[in-house]
């Protein structure tokens, strides 16, 4: 069964993404297993929720405005990617190496699509989802826990925004261990690495955090408002800025790595070199909230002054979402 729907939106303003007052229109569409967005006719994301190599919901192919790939390829393509962890590194993925004992991040534990909450709807301007999950118990019985999470695709001044909420709960006690491997991850599109300069043609591909930190040597076990990989792609500057708002439960740190890959970390200190390991329980009746923006962009470099713009707006956004 196939269904789209289908809604313009504005892209006020001009920060070299798109001319002040242009139109694009968001769409969304289902198939067996997947939902696209799209802006104009070009792609934007596509969210994958059955897989039967991967066994976790993962977004691929992420393309900022202008149809400009911005996460590598998936699978990767021989003789042009690494090939390292293609399935783990899909192109940006919510996983955990350890909960309650499980690793459903290098797929040692299955993370299965219970529903749609909502489904794929366009409207006022946003694409928008959202799902619960279940993450499975290896040992069998009742899941260790489940996860409300909604998604909402926002065309931006700056690129494309998703919103990225989800909410952990259950009927018993759980807890997210202390990894590297923890948290909201990303694998950038094969010449974006810095690694391989980023596409630049003066070989200055660039991770930058809010603090002004460059690169794995600098951003690797921070904390940050915000961290942007960026280099060129298709002769076009390109990225993605990961936001970590506030209101999550404690500061994010974040695992970067020069050949292409970032991760939002708000579980772990140990891994980070920063003390002892940490745990964080979950006990029935509470639960543990997770908010994260992710900025797919392209056309135009922007500077660490438009990523806090950027940042702000998507402040905002939460500031007027209700509670899920």
């Amino acid at each position: 069964m196939f269904r789209s729907l289908l809604v313009v939106a504005a892209l006020a303003g001009s920060h070299g993404v798109c001319g002040a007052g242009e139109q694009v229109e968001l769409a969304v569409a289902e198939s067996p297993g997947r939902v696209a967005l799209t802006a104009g006719g070009e792609p934007v994301i596509t969210y994958v929720y059955q897989d039967e190599q991967i066994s976790r919901p993962y977004f691929c192919d992420l393309f900022g405005p202008g149809g400009v790939r911005v996460s590598r390829n998936h699978p990767p393509i021989a003789g042009q990617d690494k090939a390292d962890h293609p399935e783990y590194h899909p192109g940006l993925w919510l996983a955990f190496g350890e909960l309650s004992g499980a690793d459903n991040w290098r797929l040692k534990a299955p993370v299965q699509h219970a529903r749609m909450l909502q489904p794929p709807t366009v409207d006022g301007g946003v694409a928008s989802l959202a799902v619960e999950n279940r993450y499975a118990n290896p040992a069998g019985g009742e899941p260790l826990c489940s996860e409300r999470c909604r998604y909402e695709l926002h065309a931006t001044p700056w690129g494309y925004l998703l919103t990225w909420d989800s909410t952990f709960y259950g009927d018993r006690p759980f807890s997210f261990g202390d990894q590297e491997e923890m948290g909201l991850g990303i694998r950038m599109a094969t010449p974006l690495r810095v690694e391989s300069g980023g596409g630049l043609p003066d070989g200055t591909g660039r991770i930058l955090d809010a603090k002004g930190r460059v690169n794995a040597a600098e951003v690797w076990g921070q904390t940050a408002d915000w961290v942007d990989y960026s280099g060129v792609q298709d002769g076009q500057p390109a990225g993605v800025t990961l936001f970590c708002p506030p209101s999550n439960f404690r500061p994010t740190y974040f695992h970067a790595r020069d050949y292409g890959y970032i991760c939002a970390n708000a579980f772990s200190t140990a891994a980070f070199k920063l003390g002892p390991a940490s745990r964080t329980e979950v006990k029935p009746g509470e639960s543990l909230r997770l908010r994260y923006g992710v900025l797919l962009y392209a056309g135009a470099e922007l500077t660490s002054d438009k990523i806090n713009d950027a940042y702000q707006h998507y402040l905002e956004l939460l500031a007027a979402t209700t509670t899920q």
